[in-house]
């Protein structure tokens, strides 16, 4: 099962000396364009709304882009290594007696992760299989498995699977796809299964398909198949629990003047009131429109204020500017 080389510098458009702040940049102005909740063609908006999101998984992550930068075009190698330290450590026999074992690797689609990534940077166990315990003797019944073995359960896969925020707050099924080869055949394998995503499913917790995972020996049960939930970046909020930030810029009369703003929510667009004299850096609370907490209740929305002053100004707004500070007993410095 080939997999292809994910130049994640190149899906964000940044070059590979860019700043943490440029490629946070690249990701949120990519991410508001490709969010399918915005985007006239939903189909392919997220795909690559996903593809930008592994993307900023990786570079957005000091560890991730160390190692990323360090595979460089090295990566096929890294890649064989993997797959050698895996057979090494249990694999299902290719065949009849003295063949040379084999790793038969699960690959996922629909996860909202490449296979790259989950290779490199997804920490997924999908090796499996049988043990050399379970290896045909070779003097018996010409290649046959060994009559009277033990029965075995199939190990567990884990994956990972990238949930939007939106799914999050309203649950949601998706169609996940487990690719492997049929050790006795070699022929590729490929199964299909609807997962259930719960509403409120927390960051780093699993969601557990029972039976789906590797199949059993001589007869014994299936494994399971686990899939550990990543939470997608959003380019509007940052999560704190079940509690969501975003960010209001304000201009200067507004925040003196007090205003109505209108912001962004999962629960879509609300208009916030801003009280005279609001400060750079003030918390502005909305109850109830964070995420789905524990005992049926949501966390907070909080947004961030920042005041902004103008980078130019004509003339005529310049000596307006000029009076105002004639006028103003205000002093910030004291």
């Amino acid at each position: 099962m080939p997999m292809d080389f994910k130049d994640y510098y190149q899906i964000l458009g940044v070059q590979r000396n860019a700043s943490p702040e440029d490629i946070k940049k690249s990701f949120r102005t990519l991410a508001r364009k490709y969010h399918p909740d915005v985007a006239a063609d939903k189909k392919t908006a997220e795909s690559k709304f996903k593809e930008i999101n592994e993307a900023y998984e990786v570079l957005g992550n000091p560890e991730n882009r160390k190692k990323f930068d360090q595979l460089g075009a090295n990566w096929k190698h890294a890649e064989e290594f993997k797959k050698y330290s895996s057979a090494a450590r249990g694999s299902h026999p290719g065949g009849g007696a003295g063949s040379q074992a084999k790793n038969y690797n699960f690959e996922f689609e629909g996860t909202g992760f490449s296979d790259f990534f989950e290779q490199f940077f997804g920490g997924a166990s999908r090796g499996g299989g049988f043990s050399f315990d379970d290896l045909h003797d070779a003097s018996e019944s010409g290649g046959a498995w060994k009559r009277g073995g033990t029965a075995k359960k199939g190990r567990d896969i884990e994956g990972d699977i990238l949930i939007s925020l939106e799914e999050v707050l309203k649950g949601s099924v998706r169609t996940i796809t487990v690719r492997t080869v049929d050790p006795k055949s070699g022929e590729p394998i490929a199964k299909t299964y609807n997962v259930r995503i719960p509403a409120g499913v927390a960051q780093g917790q699993s969601v557990c398909v029972r039976g789906k995972g590797e199949e059993g020996s001589r007869g014994a049960s299936a494994g399971d198949l686990y899939l550990r939930v990543r939470y997608a970046q959003h380019p509007d909020f940052q999560v704190h629990g079940s509690d969501l930030y975003s960010e209001l810029e304000l201009s200067p009369w507004e925040a003196v003047l007090g205003t109505t703003a209108r912001i962004s929510s999962l629960d879509g667009g609300i208009s916030l009131k801003v009280q005279p004299f609001t400060q750079t850096g003030a918390q502005l609370r909305v109850r109830g429109r964070g995420l789905p907490a524990k005992g049926g209740t949501r966390g907070d929305l909080y947004v961030l204020v920042s005041v902004k002053v103008p980078s130019s100004c004509s003339e005529d707004e310049l000596h307006l500017w000029k009076q105002l500070a004639s006028k103003s007993s205000f002093n910030p410095r004291g």
